[in-house]
């Protein structure tokens, strides 16, 4: 079994805090309120999923709807596909929906563990989107713990390694591993931010 190097430890502690904690302020019944408390939460529902905050959001649908306002296609695999275009992406960028946000940080994580240290072959179009919260919360979870197995099988050698992530949708190929790392824990701390605004707003829209 592989040893974790003493710099890697910081990155896969932060990775393991800020994972686990967007997965239960998603699922309930409690989260951590960020000084060690419990704070309770309700579990996403599939309206809440899928709400608009505001016109013209991109979003998840299903698939024989087609893509949403200023999208090109709805990338993924099965029913539902993710809004998206090719780059250069629109400009302004479109509001996302919770639905949106959940899938793109699932993919990343799901598609780099397996370019890391899987197959090598999954790619955007073969990635599964979901389209109700609770198979979301799961594929969110499992893509979580892909990726902490691929960091776990991370030796110093790795973490200096160009091109350790053959991940082909970013500068993996450029990048030494310890800096992919760093990277991805950045998109699970700003995309759960996001998704958290957006419970937040949720329940105070219904509130009110």
């Amino acid at each position: 079994m592989t040893t974790t190097p003493p710099r890697l430890r910081p990155l896969l502690d932060q990775f393991d805090f800020a994972s686990e904690r967007l997965l239960r302020r998603l699922a309930g019944p409690v989260m951590d309120s960020g000084d060690g408390a419990d704070t309770e939460v309700e579990p996403l529902t599939d309206h809440e999923y899928l709400w608009e905050p505001v016109p013209g959001c991109w979003t998840v649908r299903p698939r024989a709807d087609g893509p949403g306002p200023r999208a090109a296609f709805l990338a993924g695999a099965g029913p539902w596909g993710r809004d998206a275009a090719p780059y250069p992406h629109p400009w302004p960028p479109p509001v996302t929906t919770l639905a949106w946000r959940l899938s793109h940080l699932t993919e990343m994580l799901a598609l780099r563990a397996d370019h890391t240290a899987g197959s090598r072959s999954a790619t955007r179009e073969n990635h599964a989107v979901s389209g109700d919260a609770a198979a979301a919360i799961a594929a969110l979870e499992h893509g979580a713990a892909a990726w902490r197995r691929t960091l776990l099988s991370a030796d110093d050698a790795a973490l200096d390694t160009v091109g350790h992530s053959a991940y082909p949708y970013g500068s993996d190929a450029e990048e030494p591993f310890l800096d992919v790392v760093w990277w991805v824990n950045q998109e699970v701390l700003h995309h759960g931010a996001e998704i958290a605004l957006l419970r937040d707003l949720y329940r105070a829209r219904r509130r009110a």
